[in-house]
């Protein structure tokens, strides 16, 4: 057994370090983006890496696809995050405009349907393989959660408040069929996501109304 392949029984249930070990990552850039920290990517970066190898080894190839992209998107993140506190300043989060959530909605929509066929016809999600109608649902939804993580973490470069939002509404597919998958450890962890994000949409929210984002402070540049 290799160490991508090592792990432990809990309760009966055999549980991978790179999954453990993954989500732990995972679940501290939740909590370094609420406190707008600039290590969120680095870490979110770590644990894209292990999610990744965790996914492969379960066959879930949509989920390491968006694993894959979450690395990228960590690259992009750290890079906005630096630009917008150049001079010392603090990292201004704002509501998107009007345009912007437009354009996530839309994203959101057509990127489901365009991503769901491709996985479908080629096979990259697991669910391709399981008989209809039930497989057409799970292809949608290993679309939907890759393509609701690449907007939402892209809002999060941006500091977009939005981003909780898309985070919730990934979360409440991505829970469950992340325990359907086996992988119990990311749907518990996905679980304690979705508190946490609701947290940091309020702490975002209230720091934008209360007027904290002071002149000295920079946005992220477009």
């Amino acid at each position: 057994m290799n160490w991508a392949d090592a792990g432990f029984e809990l309760f009966g249930t055999r549980v991978l370090w790179t999954d453990l070990v993954g989500n732990v990552a995972a679940l501290a850039t939740v909590l370094l983006a609420m406190r707008k920290s600039i290590w969120t990517w680095p870490v979110q970066f770590t644990g894209a890496v292990l999610l990744f190898i965790a996914s492969i080894n379960a066959h879930i190839t949509g989920n390491a696809l968006k694993q894959a992209l979450f690395g990228v998107l960590a690259v992009y993140g750290w890079w906005a995050w630096r630009r917008g506190t150049q001079g010392g300043g603090q990292l201004a989060v704002r509501p998107a405009s009007p345009r912007e959530r437009a354009l996530l909605v839309v994203v959101m929509l057509t990127g489901t349907a365009v991503v769901g066929v491709l996985f479908f016809f080629t096979g990259l999600s697991w669910g391709a393989h399981v008989p209809l109608p039930e497989g057409a649902f799970l292809v949608a939804a290993d679309a939907y959660i890759f393509v609701g993580s690449a907007v939402a973490t892209w809002a999060q470069g941006r500091a977009l408040v939005d981003f909780w939002i898309v985070w919730v509404a990934v979360d409440l597919v991505g829970v469950p069929l992340a325990f359907s998958s086996g992988l119990v450890v990311s749907g518990t962890v996905y679980g304690v996501f979705f508190v946490l994000v609701i947290v940091g949409f309020v702490k975002w929210l209230k720091e934008y109304r209360s007027g904290q984002d002071s002149p000295g402070q920079l946005a992220v540049a477009s």
